[in-house]
């Protein structure tokens, strides 16, 4: 009998059988299953390289053609023939498309962890298990350019041009680990377009613009991370993270370990008098090892403690990043710190520091690295802004914004 939709249609279960298996006389390997309930269902049966016998259902009859299901057991039957294996191909398929997106995210921190650096894990893994959460619950094959591109204007949006760049590459080489180990066939983030160019940053505050931020800054862990910014020219994350056990107050030192430092080279940052009366000054929370914040971790809240800073100030378009240039240029520009200085200040390992003295021992240029910081802060402890600052706020002081 040739298979047809009338055909099947007319198929009646014998009495005393719980399901029967019609084969089509046209196309062997290709049938139709009938059970006791009712339920007509296209099946196709082949063997596959193992020579084990493999029966795989196509879909219902009646909600598919006698047509179509011939052709996909046509197409299956062909696979079988040149040694594939649909049957197992689908399982395959079945449990990759059980794996969300959020169950491989730390299976990958973990494997990329030995290779990089302390700085760069943490960003990761913020913006894969933060920022691209939304996408934890839908299964891996299913995450593709539009929810990508969907979700990095939400986040470009909220966070700006800047961290939307940052959230693609963190998704880009996370989904390139993945077609690598053999979880994902491609690359989504690849054709996406970036949310913004990437555009160099320049800006440097005036001597007006650092003095009038200064003016602004409050008797809080936030002002107190900006003033350390400007008067040793570190990272935001390495004095917004800084512990106890880093401070040296007798002997003026702040030594930041390997592990915190982007370029993963420990270097000890002189303190300026102006950097000790800071730290000395604060009271220190018994059983937390951290200078600044509350709960787990350094401190939070930066969005929000850096927009009221810009209302007091009237000083607006920077980063706090830029506080670490505009430190750099302030020592080399107005106080005529020699370059290598101002670079081993920075931490730098590149330009003077790479050429002259390969990598560097946390003890050479200490003397000149002190009398740098130490122009620097008494620099910036007598500047006055050209127009007064308002301390008044218009808004409730802010509480250590967690």
């Amino acid at each position: 009998m040739r298979l047809t939709n009338q055909t099947a249609a007319a198929v009646q279960l014998p009495p005393g059988k719980d399901r029967l298996v019609v084969f089509d006389d046209d196309l062997p390997g290709f049938g139709l299953s009938v059970s006791k309930g009712g339920s007509r269902m296209w099946v196709v049966q082949y063997r596959n390289a193992l020579g084990q016998s493999k029966r795989e259902s196509l879909g219902k009859a009646g909600l598919l053609s006698a047509t179509e299901a011939r052709k996909a057991a046509s197409e299956r039957l062909a696979r079988a023939k040149l040694g594939e294996d649909p049957h197992a191909e689908k399982a395959k398929a079945k449990a990759r498309a059980a794996v969300t997106f959020g169950a491989v995210v730390e299976p990958y921190l973990d494997a990329v962890s030995p290779h990089l650096r302390p700085a760069y894990l943490a960003e990761a893994g913020r913006y894969l298990r933060t920022v691209w959460k939304p996408l934890h619950k839908l299964p891996l094959h299913a995450v593709g350019r539009q929810e990508i591109t969907e979700h990095l204007g939400k986040i470009r949006r909220e966070t700006g041009p800047h961290a939307a760049n940052r959230a693609r590459s963190a998704l880009s080489a996370h989904f390139a680990w993945l077609v690598g180990t053999g979880a994902a066939d491609a690359n989504p983030v690849i054709g996406v377009p970036k949310p913004a160019p990437e555009v160099r940053r320049a800006r440097v505050l005036t001597e007006d613009e650092i003095s009038r931020v200064l003016k602004a800054c409050r008797n809080d862990d936030f002002s107190r991370i900006v003033r350390l910014l400007l008067l040793t020219g570190q990272r935001r994350d390495e004095v917004a993270e800084l512990a106890w056990s880093e401070v040296d107050l007798a002997a003026a030192t702040w030594s930041l370990p390997d592990a915190r430092v982007k370029n993963g080279q420990g270097h000890d940052v002189p303190l300026s008098a102006s950097a000790l009366q800071i730290l000395a000054g604060m009271e220190r929370v018994e059983g937390r090892t951290l200078v600044f914040g509350q709960g787990v971790g350094g401190f939070q809240g930066f969005s929000r403690a850096k927009a009221g800073l810009d209302k007091r100030s009237g000083v607006t378009g920077w980063r706090l990043h830029d506080l670490r240039r505009t430190a750099a240029t302030v020592m080399a520009d107005r106080l005529k710190v020699l370059p290598h200085v101002v670079e081993a200040v920075l931490n730098h390992i590149s330009g003077h520091k790479s050429g002259v003295a390969g990598i560097y021992n946390r003890a050479i240029y200490a003397a000149e690295k002190r009398e740098a910081l130490d122009l620097l802060g008494a620099y910036l402890a007598g500047l006055k802004p050209r127009v007064e600052v308002t301390a008044a706020d218009p808004e409730p002081a802010l509480a250590e914004a967690q």
